[in-house]
């Protein structure tokens, strides 16, 4: 099993939400890994709390497709499978080109700005190969390309998709020349931004989210 460790209290959350999101983490950065036996006693002894809020833990993240229960096997961590693969990330392709075109139309000077500064950051990280920095600042880019559409349903529906994207970032950034890749894929997008050319942002937005899919789908296939 991962090294789950003894949680942190938060004065501001309920306990079973802090085990929730510790196993969530856990699961969606590969800490925990797809497959892996998620044993309840164990979970509980390493965590330092009872069984009943793991139980109920657990219970939500089966909800969110993060976690499979099998009567007489057991609970584990969901499999990824190409065809979840395809599915979320064909969705995620067709909302991000919705969100940069918007955002080439709405975004303000501050908008851009972060993004330039989110921008400069990912590449810090990359020069410190700091790969769990990186993944934060291409979550962070995409935040406030989503931010600057202005457009709070088509927010809420992407973050639907949340947990299971990142687990697709992780697969795919794991390997520091998809990383460089996404770099370059950035510039071109916040160049478009800047341009305020929606049409062009938003064809790259989608290239940028199907080359990871077929990237990730290839290295699935390979093992």
């Amino acid at each position: 099993m991962a090294k789950i460790s003894k949680i942190k209290m938060d004065n501001y959350m309920p306990l079973r939400d802090v085990i929730f999101n510790t196993l969530r983490d856990a699961i969606v950065s590969g800490e925990l890994k797809p497959g892996e036996r998620l044993m309840e006693v164990a979970l509980a002894e390493k965590m330092g709390v009872s069984r009943t809020p793991v139980r109920e833990a657990v219970r939500r993240l089966e909800m969110e497709g993060l976690v499979t229960m099998t009567p007489r096997k057991g609970t584990h961590v969901a499999e990824i499978t190409v065809k979840d693969i395809m599915d979320v990330l064909e969705v995620r392709a067709a909302l991000d080109k919705l969100a940069t075109e918007l955002a080439a139309k709405r975004a303000r000077p501050e908008n851009i700005r972060q993004l330039e500064n989110i921008h400069k950051q990912y590449i810090a990280c990359l020069e410190k190969q700091n790969i769990t920095g990186a993944i934060k600042k291409d979550v962070e880019f995409h935040e406030v390309i989503y931010a600057a559409a202005k457009n709070s349903k088509l927010t809420s529906v992407a973050s639907s998709l949340r947990e299971q994207i990142y687990r697709f970032r992780v697969l795919y950034m794991k390997d520091f020349s998809n990383a460089e890749e996404v770099l370059k894929e950035h510039e071109s997008i916040l160049q478009a931004l800047r341009e305020g050319n929606a049409e062009l942002a938003g064809r790259l937005a989608e290239e940028h989210i199907v080359h990871q899919k077929e990237t990730i789908i290839q290295q699935m296939e390979k093992k």
